[in-house]
């Protein structure tokens, strides 16, 4: 009987912590949607939402001679940047995947992408956002991407 209840109890722990888990997936998918969703239209209030009050911003990229470089981004700029694009330019960044981690307060969300520009195929790459949470709420802490032209595997734009 013991036997029968351990087992019980550890089933309901198991679904239990899943649950949790799933929830915490869920809430940092939102996150990055809203991320998204203000990009998109162009809203620097909306991205700036999820952000934590000091993120880092970097991507990664190639020289002219084609080396890796780093590049860090202000948050400011980098939202100026996305609100100045012209109304007639049509950009979309379409996410393949979400891969996300979680441990306690900390989680990682990895996004390969494809961008296109006026419906045509620009690049792709990887989005890596980092989120902590504090006081119940996911923030971004960190978001780094990479971008190429090179061996993407270019879907038709949805």
């Amino acid at each position: 009987m013991k036997r029968h209840i351990t087992s019980v109890f550890f089933l309901l722990f198991g679904v239990f912590a899943l649950a949790q888990n799933i929830s915490e997936e869920d809430n940092i998918k939102k996150v990055v949607d809203t991320f998204f969703e203000g990009f998109h239209a162009r809203d620097s209030i909306i991205m700036k939402s999820v952000f934590h009050e000091a993120p880092v911003v970097q991507t990664i990229g190639k020289t002219k001679n084609g080396e890796t470089k780093l590049v860090n981004e202000e948050l400011g700029k980098v939202l100026k940047g996305i609100v100045t694009i012209p109304l007639k330019t049509e950009f979309k960044e379409v996410l393949h995947d979400y891969i996300i981690k979680v441990d306690q307060d900390m989680a990682n969300a990895w996004m390969p992408y494809s961008f296109y520009i006026n419906g045509t195929f620009s690049h792709c790459g990887v989005n890596n956002f980092q989120l902590l949470k504090q006081e119940g709420e996911w923030k971004i802490i960190y978001l780094i991407d990479t971008r190429r032209k090179e061996g993407c595997e270019e879907r038709k734009l949805k």
